[in-house]
């Protein structure tokens, strides 16, 4: 009995329960048909009276022995058919969810328990759909963050080759300037003009390496700070204040067009990172004369700056580390290519989208910051 399935088992308890109640009732009504005798007096006009009995038990009992064998038939069928119904009822639900049960062991997506009865059951199917729904929510959460950990890993990667590829080449020249130095090789016998050039290429390596670990603080700063809600137009005004001073300085046009007020919430600290770079870039490119504006439009917020307009190709690469267009090769002039990589980094970090093309009229670049 114990290896059955639950329909035959169902069915037979079933069964049997009803067969003892149809056993039991036949055999009572068969005990308590006792013979019993009616007696009859008949009292007619002339004071004379007749009396008889009769035994009309025997015909009752007998009536009643012919007619338990098609009784006990018929309630046998009626208990099959009830028994059959009431187990199909209760077990076919069961075995439906089973069937679910199994697709969801699969991680099938759209497996579920569909059973529309209000009792028991049906707050079991109902409390088994809520918790694979819970369960493929918790895994397609811990997919995501599997994602953005392995994303995250990989960039961190790919950042500690390029800062080792920028830092290798100015070490490479300076330990071979020193080399032939100590070697007095030609030229470099003459100290007092290769010293200072030594000199100046570990002031080099020193703003690299002060610029890498920056670029770490950023990332560690976009995985602590809290956003908060914050006045855009006051963060903004106080912001551009000083690359309007260094646009003035360079004889570039500075515009700042900003609303009374636009709230929003988001970490203050790593917003001014991202659009303090923008910014320095877009004085750094535009060259005297020409114009930078910073507005909103709707509720997106827009920096542009008349310059050459960088190539597609070029475009693709930007937001790499250490990564310069060609015609910004020069440290001095293209920086060190770390600025677009850290808005990339601070901006994907707080859900911020944006997107960073050029201008035909005037020609330059438009970077849009998506509130």
């Amino acid at each position: 009995m114990k290896q059955m399935k639950i329909f035959p088992k169902t069915f037979l308890y079933t069964l049997g329960l009803m067969l003892f109640i149809v056993g039991i009732a036949h055999l009572l009504l068969y005990l308590f048909t006792k013979p019993e005798w009616l007696v009859i007096s008949i009292s007619p006009q002339d004071n004379q009276y007749f009396n008889a009995s009769l035994n009309v038990a025997d015909y009752v009992t007998q009536a009643v022995l012919c007619a338990l064998p098609l009784s006990l038939i018929c309630c046998v069928v009626i208990s099959i058919a009830c028994s059959f119904v009431f187990s199909r009822k209760i077990t076919v639900p069961i075995k439906q969810m089973g069937a679910v049960t199994e697709q969801m062991a699969q991680i099938e997506k759209d497996a579920a328990c569909k059973i529309d009865s209000k009792d028991e059951i049906g707050m079991l199917a109902e409390n088994i759909n809520h918790l694979y729904r819970s369960l493929l929510s918790a895994m397609e959460s811990l997919e995501a963050e599997k994602r953005r950990v392995s994303e995250s890993e990989r960039s961190k990667a790919d950042f500690l080759r390029a800062a080792s590829h920028e830092l290798k080449t100015p070490v490479t020249a300076l330990n071979a300037t020193l080399e032939n130095m100590i070697l007095g090789v030609g030229k470099y016998k003459d100290y007092d003009t290769y010293l200072p050039e030594c000199r100046e290429m570990t002031g080099q390596l020193g703003d690299m390496i002060h610029d890498i670990l920056e670029t770490s603080k950023a990332g560690m700063c976009a995985e602590n700070e809290t956003a908060i809600e914050v006045d855009l137009s006051k963060l903004l005004f106080s912001l551009c204040e000083p690359y309007a001073l260094i646009a003035r300085a360079k004889g570039v046009i500075f515009r700042l067009e900003l609303p009374d007020s636009f709230q929003r919430v988001l970490p203050p600290q790593m917003f001014r990172k991202a659009v303090s770079n923008i910014l320095a870039n877009a004085v750094a490119y535009t060259e005297p004369g020409g114009r930078v504006l910073a507005f909103f439009d709707g509720h997106d917020f827009l920096i542009e700056n008349e310059c050459i307009p960088i190539p597609e190709e070029s475009l693709r690469h930007i937001f790499e580390p250490f990564y310069r267009p060609d015609f910004a090769r020069d440290r001095d002039k293209g920086g060190n290519g770390l600025g677009l990589y850290i808005v990339d980094t601070l901006l994907k970090a707080m859900d911020i989208s944006y997107s960073f093309c050029p201008m035909e009229e005037p020609q330059g670049m438009r970077f849009i910051i998506h509130m």
